[in-house]
């Protein structure tokens, strides 16, 4: 790396995978001035710039969103804050993050929209917020959809406390629609799941849980695809987890519905017998689901029904982890490991494509919530690109993870795929050592 200044940066000598622009070929991509200034076959764009960085070997993509993180300010910032959380997005090569509205208290006002995205939050990585879809998340007023898209929220959600009301959920949908907004759904049927920790199977019985059946969630994604045909709203389904919701996906996905969906890397990684002996780092919610829900959704990832990887980033306190299985919280962190699982089971293991994996991390996201100028390194877009290293192995070590929290069961994984750098509006917010 060599560096005289930070106005303008060349990428000399990397493998662009831009799905978004087709690009799948060695390239160099020259930035300046925040945004992609072009992009060309090796050693083919002219002239000079600040700063230039040896990306041989290395895959360069665009930067890479998550659609569903939990930063836990304000309020909660014994677990993360902004600051931390994203530094830990960056690491992870995530450029951008969509925070998740369950905070103390709930983001459901412009005010508190604002409140995130102020420069004293001290993200290195793009916030986008999504907000409440009911004030205080009780699902029962809708919050102002409108004032909420001004302030810069990218969606609207109730996320752990899902919108049952079908009347609720039918009027959010058509308010949304009216700004273009998605709406976000946690999909759980908590009159099913009352007392429930972990996924209805042997395993909970075997250790003597409540369960929580796959009709809790697919009763709710068969309604939602139902009332987004209805209305014409934008619907997505937040970290999918059977094969019976996927199915309803793949139902409204062919009728043309307005639905999209995500997954995150723990539920296409493990499964329910993960919990082994009541490991409260493998509590989660949706909880880990059987071997046949992870086939399925490993399919839906290849075929194009799912649209995006999400880690759901869930920080959590040691304190709050170290409790009785029933009592901890549900979660896990997840922004560190994202890339790498998806290299080490998708792509080594299920021999899904680079370029899809890819995909799923930037083009995908960036459609769901629309951020226009993002999920591609076309001309004239946002400098913000990922480089990582997709043959790379490395352990990942929760000790030395950014995050305030260490809540994860990945904790001394062996995994193939590592980042080594982001880059966020032309300048570098994560380099590896």
């Amino acid at each position: 790396m060599s560096e005289r200044g930070n106005s303008s940066l060349l990428i000399r000598g990397g493998h662009v995978i831009d799905p978004m622009s087709g690009i799948n070929a060695p390239m160099d991509v020259l930035l300046a001035d925040g945004v992609v200034v072009h992009i060309a076959p090796p050693k083919k764009i002219r002239g000079g710039a600040d700063a230039t960085f040896d990306a041989r070997g290395l895959v360069v993509a665009p930067g890479f969103i998550d659609l569903h993180v939990h930063l836990r300010e304000p309020g909660q910032s014994y677990k993360e804050t902004i600051a931390s959380g994203t530094a830990a997005a960056a690491a992870g090569g995530f450029t951008s993050v969509c925070c998740m509205p369950n905070t103390a208290p709930v983001v459901d006002s412009a005010e508190w929209v604002n409140w995130l995205q102020r420069p004293e939050r001290g993200a290195v990585v793009n916030v986008f917020p999504i907000a409440a879809a009911t004030v205080d998340s009780t699902g029962e007023q809708l919050t102002d959809f409108k004032g909420l898209k001004e302030a810069g929220a990218v969606a609207v959600t109730d996320d752990g406390k899902p919108i049952l009301q079908d009347q609720i959920m039918r009027d959010a949908l058509r308010m949304a629609a009216e700004q273009d907004l998605p709406v976000i759904q946690h999909a759980e049927d908590t009159r099913l799941t009352g007392h429930c920790s972990m996924n209805n199977g042997p395993t909970a019985f075997r250790l003597g849980l409540r369960g929580m059946p796959a009709a809790a969630e697919a009763d709710i994604v068969e309604r939602d695809v139902r009332l987004s045909a209805d209305t014409g709203g934008r619907l997505h389904v937040a970290h999918v987890s059977t094969a019976d919701a996927l199915k309803a996906i793949r139902r409204g996905k062919r009728a043309r519905t307005r639905v999209t969906s995500e997954v995150t890397p723990h539920h296409f990684t493990l499964i329910d017998e993960s919990v082994g002996e009541y490991d409260s780092n493998h509590k989660m919610n949706p909880p880990l689901r059987s071997a046949a829900d992870r086939e399925a959704i490993v399919a839906a990832l290849a075929d194009g029904t799912v649209d995006a990887i999400a880690s759901d980033h869930a920080p959590h306190a040691i304190h709050e982890k170290q409790m009785e299985f029933e009592r901890a919280p549900f979660g896990i962190t997840g922004l560190e490991t994202a890339l790498g699982l998806a290299i080490t089971q998708l792509h080594a293991g299920r021999k899904i494509p680079l370029t899809r994996i890819v995909e799923l991390f930037t083009a995908g996201p960036a459609r769901v919530v629309e951020l226009k100028g993002r999920g591609t390194l076309a001309r004239g877009s946002f400098a913000d690109l990922t480089i990582f290293d997709p043959k790379k192995q490395w352990r990942f070590e929760a000790a030395k993870s950014r995050s305030k929290s260490r809540n994860t069961p990945f904790d001394g994984w062996k995994l193939t795929g590592k980042v080594t750098a982001a880059i966020v509006g032309g300048r570098f917010a994560y380099r590896a050592d």
